[in-house]
């Protein structure tokens, strides 16, 4: 099924819809019930949580799909290396894309990809980390931190998101008791919005901790590192590629900063082949390029030498709109953890 036709079961208001969802009530009851279970296991010491070797930082979805974790993450890795400290990234890797996407980013921060996170924290500590950002690691409880993020995507979020298989949902939005500060992104959602999201889920956070972050588009960039403003998409026709979590968001900007676009979404983390490229590059035949997100042109870029359709992904950075403070404070949290260890 397409991300759309998932999306219309989600959130769609037609009698299918609404008929499909309750069909999958059943399943969304048992996935929450395996969740809440895992989790009491958790709080009553049953399953274990082991301290790693050097502090850490999570973050984390309460939804499948993209909420703008890489980017964050980065940040917070950033971050932390301007207050004087020696991180890494650690990550599951699943696609093989975002580590190549965070030695983009950053290039002078290690990236350890480890489905165990525990070992992939002794990994990084070995080569000299002295704290980790954990990319995607809220609902991984085996591993203790000293902070939990969890992001949430204004653009794509629905109060009365159901758990999956009927919704987008991991975990019911009672998960956030265990979070730090849920932290708010955003990309065409206004900050109005986004902040409005981030005072009606803070009430389930513990001490209220939120904040909004812009995933802000910063330039158009080639696989050779040739740069072009946005200004090149106005009012020119482009074939977008996106396989991420949530391509709708990413199109949106792109329409908003004036480009005419023939979409083409894939599921998230696909494998580009050389048949993808190929057609990809036939289809884009006559139009002014191709446009996709950093996370896709890391596997792309391989495979398009000797295409006549320019490729270019947009790059974005992530800004902090507001709860500056709480974010600081975890990191803080961070530093004061690598001093005096857990």
């Amino acid at each position: 099924m397409t991300h759309r036709g998932i999306e219309r079961i989600w959130y769609g208001d037609d009698l299918l819809a609404r008929s499909t969802r309750t069909a999958l009530s059943a399943g969304s009851a048992a996935v929450a019930g395996v969740a809440a279970l895992r989790n009491a296991m958790f709080d009553r010491g049953i399953l274990r949580t082991i301290e790693p070797p050097v502090p850490a930082l999570s973050l984390g979805n309460l939804s499948v799909g993209g909420t703008g974790k890489t980017p964050v993450a980065a940040w917070a890795a950033r971050a932390l290396r301007a207050r004087g400290a020696r991180p890494a990234i650690v990550l599951r890797g699943y696609g093989g894309d975002e580590p190549l996407v965070h030695a983009r980013l950053n290039p002078d921060v290690p990236v350890v990809a480890d489905p165990d996170r525990v070992r992939g924290a002794a990994t990084a500590a070995e080569g000299g980390a002295v704290c980790v950002v954990l990319d995607d690691a809220f609902l991984h409880r085996r591993i203790a931190r000293v902070a939990d993020w969890v992001l949430v995507a204004a653009d794509d979020w629905h109060d009365d998101a159901r758990v999956l298989p009927a919704g987008p949902l991991r975990e019911t939005t009672a998960a956030l008791r265990r979070a730090s500060v849920v932290v708010v992104t955003r990309k065409s959602a206004s900050l109005d919005a986004a902040e409005a999201l981030g005072q009606r889920l803070a009430r389930r956070v513990r001490g209220g901790a939120w904040a909004v972050v812009h995933l802000a588009p910063g330039a158009l960039v080639a696989p050779d590192g040739t740069r072009a403003t946005l200004d090149a998409l106005r009012g020119r026709r482009f074939l977008a590629v996106a396989a991420i979590g949530a391509p709708g968001p990413f199109f949106a900007q792109l329409r908003a900063l004036g480009a005419e676009l023939v979409e083409a979404p894939f599921r998230d983390h696909h494998g580009f082949s050389a048949a993808d490229a190929a057609s990809l590059a036939h289809r884009a035949r006559g139009m002014d390029g191709v446009v996709c997100t950093l996370k896709d042109a890391v596997k792309l870029a391989p495979l398009w030498r000797g295409a006549d359709t320019p490729l270019w992904y947009v790059s974005q950075a992530a800004a902090v709109d507001r709860g500056r403070t709480h974010l600081d404070a975890s990191l803080e949290a961070v530093l004061t953890a690598r001093v005096h260890p857990l």
